[in-house]
């Protein structure tokens, strides 16, 4: 997969096309919900992690370093807006990464995060994109804006697909880390259970997971971001802050405004990259025509060193080292 390119040409008619049609950016929902019972309710063929062996994210003659970004997010409740927001901001994404040159040849997956004890749809994951393909992934999710009432969604079933089930040139050949973005509102459950990894994914595991060491077996993959965004029902909740905090220290960001969800993960990267500074970033943005500059210097300054490079945790209590570019294992 990811051998095509993005172009906002594209995705401008496909948009102009949905809205002549009467049909919105997110057809499968729409469909499921005007003629789907909901006992019925089902992942899109193209999304079901069931039986997936690998999502893979390979170089091509067209991407000959391809640098792997997921982004998955919470489809329950308040936190169905997610997705509609990264729809309308793929150009804006696609245009920071490539034409200010953070990534030349990024490879974008997204996902969709349930509850397994009570949704229809848990987990959602499509597959690594350089183009347009993208739009038909998020088209694709089912929005079901389920959710067990608890504050707590499957966020860890989704961590241990992504550790086991991903296959990046950018890791394998290159040693550099992948991209990870989660986006939420609540804390993940203590344990992976091997229920619910046969039943949703259909691997066979003999025991339970605890949280904390599939957690690890990821950041061995992927540099880890937990998004918190204003307006969902959890964002000022103590506990859920102190529960990625303690886990992800630096790497939760609290984001005043959903709308720049797009715009922080793009400089994000090119923080990481070292393609930027903070200052520069934020002077991208607005030279995009992006007014989102305020919100994403808040929720960005605690990654930044006094000259803008990103603090990485050593992974040891209590100590943090400013560290240039992507980590390498």
């Amino acid at each position: 997969m990811g051998s095509s390119h993005w172009s906002t040409d594209a995705y401008h008619a496909r948009k102009a096309y949905n809205m002549a049609a009467g049909r919105s950016d997110f057809g499968y929902t729409d469909d499921v919900l005007s003629s789907v019972p909901r006992a019925e309710w089902r992942v899109h063929e193209t999304l079901d992690p069931k039986g997936v062996t690998l999502r893979e994210s390979r170089d091509s003659d067209a991407h000959p370093e391809s640098l792997a970004i997921s982004v998955l997010f919470d489809v329950t409740g308040s936190m169905g807006r997610v997705p509609r927001v990264l729809q309308a901001k793929l150009p804006s994404l696609f245009g920071l990464l490539l034409r200010k040159g953070y990534v030349e040849h990024p490879q974008i997956l997204f996902g969709g995060i349930g509850d397994a004890t009570c949704d229809r749809a848990p987990l959602q994951v499509g597959q690594f994109e350089s183009g347009n393909e993208l739009e038909e992934d998020l088209g694709n999710i089912l929005l079901e804006g389920g959710g067990g009432g608890q504050v707590t969604e499957s966020y860890e079933l989704a961590m241990y697909f992504m550790a086991r089930h991903t296959a990046m040139d950018c890791l394998d050949k290159r040693g550099r880390k992948g991209y990870l973005f989660l986006i939420g509102d609540e804390k993940a459950y203590g344990k992976v259970k091997a229920r619910e990894v046969r039943e949703v994914i259909g691997d066979d595991l003999s025991e339970d997971i605890p949280f904390p060491r599939i957690l690890a077996e990821l950041r061995h993959r992927f540099e880890v971001y937990f998004i918190m965004p204003s307006g969902s029902s959890h964002f000022t909740n103590d506990a859920v802050r102190s529960f990625w905090d303690e886990r992800l220290g630096q790497n939760v960001i609290h984001l005043d405004d959903l709308g720049a969800v797009s715009e922080t993960i793009a400089v994000t990267i090119g923080l990481s990259e070292e393609a930027i500074d903070l200052e520069e970033g934020l002077s991208d943005l607005a030279d995009a025509g992006s007014d989102a500059g305020d919100v994403v210097g808040r929720a960005l300054a605690p990654l930044a060193g006094p000259r803008g490079s990103i603090v990485r945790s050593t992974g040891l209590p209590g100590t943090r080292v400013t560290a240039p570019g992507t980590d390498r294992l």
